[in-house]
């Protein structure tokens, strides 16, 4: 999981997608105290979890609030950044299927990506992992001088019952790594 000192790193990671892509629609790098906070209110709810090589991060996922409405509390939204440096070598499978495993515990049942497109990389992780696209909003964000389309992808992760479990935040749950 994540820790409060891991915090400067992630920001590093994030900042590049901030800057260089249209990955993340944010126009400018959120202050680090601004990142902690985020960090902070995310994972008193939901994971948000690290991957380490020798003591350095080369990546970061985590889950959020799909919905603020308490009928939406069985789906979230999910997100992953990856060191620039260490994409397409394992990293995200690796922190998808934690995060996934961590998410059941929770007893959350739909998990959505939303993804600007087009991001071939991205889709085709995605489909690889059985997330099906469900929508596509045309030219609904403005970065870099130009609009960009995202699409919805989602993923149930159990089956939709009647009567789901009550929704259990991290803090209920025991977790190992």
């Amino acid at each position: 999981m994540v820790k409060d000192s891991d915090s400067t790193r992630l920001l590093e990671i994030y900042s590049y997608y901030v800057e260089k892509t249209n990955i993340s629609f944010e126009y400018g790098v959120p202050s680090e105290e601004e990142f902690k906070d985020r960090i902070r209110n995310i994972s008193s709810k939901y994971p948000y979890i690290v991957a380490e090589k020798n003591g350095i991060v080369l990546g970061y996922a985590y889950a959020n609030t799909f919905k603020e409405r308490t009928a939406y509390n069985w789906t979230v939204e999910w997100s992953i950044y990856l060191d620039k440096n260490y994409s397409a070598k394992g990293l995200g499978q690796i922190l998808l299927d934690k995060l996934i495993e961590i998410l059941k515990m929770q007893n959350i049942v739909t998990i959505q990506a939303c993804i600007t497109y087009p991001n071939e990389k991205s889709i085709i992780f995605h489909e690889k992992n059985s997330f099906k696209k469900v929508a596509h909003f045309t030219k609904v964000g403005y970065k870099f001088g130009k609009w960009h389309d995202v699409v919805w992808y989602e993923k149930a992760l159990t089956k939709h019952e009647d009567n789901p479990g009550k929704v259990k935040w991290i803090g209920e749950i025991d977790v190992e790594f």
